[in-house]
């Protein structure tokens, strides 16, 4: 199985990109997590995107915030598919990164989670992997089903709280 490449911005970006590594660990996937600026150690993250592929990698996860140019740096230098997810680190909330994230030319395309999305940039790792990987489409299927349950059930209590 291809591997999913994490990147952040700085190691402020941990406690959002962990929940991404989590979701990658529950479904089996493998991961590897690395901190490269796309302006302090840009030498060192055009490397690694331009050897992702050759290394083992099947989509990239770019976390960063404020400027945001990350996602886009790496993907300017991989055909990979390159997962944003844009940090709330700024007086902006993250709206800045949000924008910096999803603003890309044509023909660099950077998929884009929510602000602090990291468990949708995982899944979505997970779904393009599913693409080739049966089992991962099943294990996917399951998590939907399960979080359906759950909703439900939810529902279900407030329903006897208010409804009766």
């Amino acid at each position: 199985m291809k591997k999913v490449g994490i990147i952040m911005g700085s190691d402020s970006d941990l406690p959002v990109v962990s929940k991404a590594a989590q979701t990658l660990k529950d479904f089996g996937v493998p991961f590897e997590v690395h901190v490269f600026s796309a302006h302090r150690t840009p030498e060192e993250a055009k490397q690694f995107s331009l050897n992702a592929r050759k290394n083992g990698f099947g989509a990239i996860i770019a976390a960063a915030g404020m400027a945001a140019h990350l996602a886009g740096a790496i993907a300017a230098n991989t055909t990979l598919p390159v997962i944003g997810i844009p940090i709330n680190s700024g007086k902006l909330s993250g709206i800045d990164a949000l924008l910096s994230t999803v603003q890309m030319p044509s023909g660099i395309p950077v998929a884009t989670v929510a602000i602090d999305g990291a468990v949708n940039a995982a899944l979505l790792c997970v779904e393009i992997f599913s693409v080739t990987d049966d089992s991962l489409a099943e294990k996917l299927s399951k998590k939907r089903a399960a979080d359906t349950e759950k909703v439900l059930s939810k529902n279900k209590a407030v329903e006897e709280q208010f409804n009766n």
